[in-house]
């Protein structure tokens, strides 16, 4: 017998953003593990469940725990803001999983940061695109900054996301300056705060603007391609497309 873990990606935190695969996972759990904000943005809904949360920086004590009440026999769903396999703990849960050979997981994606954010600030990822995360917690900067130089060189798109937190303050600024050493000042910028979210906020900008902006960590940083323009206030990444006059 195995026993299910569902490895739930919850969008941006919205009800009507999440997919309805991910609903019926957490309305059949009896258990759902997360970290507290997202257990907190799940609302009422689910709060007949039992519910467990362990901060920061003990993704794998709360990984361990899920394999650990799914052995008694729970239906248990861990959750992850966006898409679990996008900077999420799917990948973990896979590591793990060889402690728990009794224990089968199935991934449930969501809409990731970069979509939903997209979506709002109009078009910026239409064309080929590169998630680059600044958070140095699990990776170092060294490797950040090569990434950033091969996005710039390559002429991505680049979603940005964890551009920002309390001990970070100046990262955004430093992956700005790495940047406007190849790209243009002039080029076309925007970020999403709280996507999906109470208090969702949009900014379009130039790189050189955005080099001083003041962000915090449920932003999500888009800077555009050689294409890209802000066009009626939206950031647009253009296909390539031949209109004619």
């Amino acid at each position: 017998m195995k026993y299910k873990i569902y490895v739930v990606g919850m969008g941006p935190g919205a009800e009507d953003m999440m997919t309805r695969q991910a609903e019926i996972a957490l309305e059949e759990s009896e258990l759902i593990v997360g970290y507290g904000v997202y257990l907190e943005l799940l609302g009422d809904k689910y709060k007949d469940k039992e519910l467990y949360s362990t901060p920061m920086k003990q993704e794998i004590e709360r990984c361990r725990y899920c394999f650990e009440e799914a052995l008694k026999g729970k239906k248990v769903s861990l959750i992850c803001s966006g898409d679990a396999g996008v900077y999420g703990l799917a990948s973990l849960m896979y590591e793990l999983n060889e402690d728990y050979p009794e224990c089968e997981l199935e991934i449930i994606s969501g809409i990731t940061a970069a979509s939903s954010g997209a979506a709002v600030l109009g078009a910026p990822l239409n064309h080929d695109f590169c998630v680059i995360s600044l958070s140095d917690l699990l990776t170092p900067w060294d490797k950040i900054e090569k990434r950033l130089i091969a996005a710039a060189e390559g002429d991505f798109a680049i979603a940005i996301y964890n551009p920002s937190s309390h001990k970070r303050a100046d990262y955004l600024a430093k992956a700005c300056d790495i940047l406007l050493e190849i790209i243009e000042p002039s080029r076309a910028c925007g970020y999403v705060e709280n996507i999906g979210r109470e208090g969702t906020r949009t900014v379009t900008c130039t790189l050189t603007e955005l080099r001083d902006m003041k962000v915090n960590m449920f932003t999500t940083v888009f800077i555009g391609n050689s294409t890209t323009e802000i066009i009626d206030g939206k950031l647009i990444t253009k296909r390539g497309y031949r209109i004619e006059e």
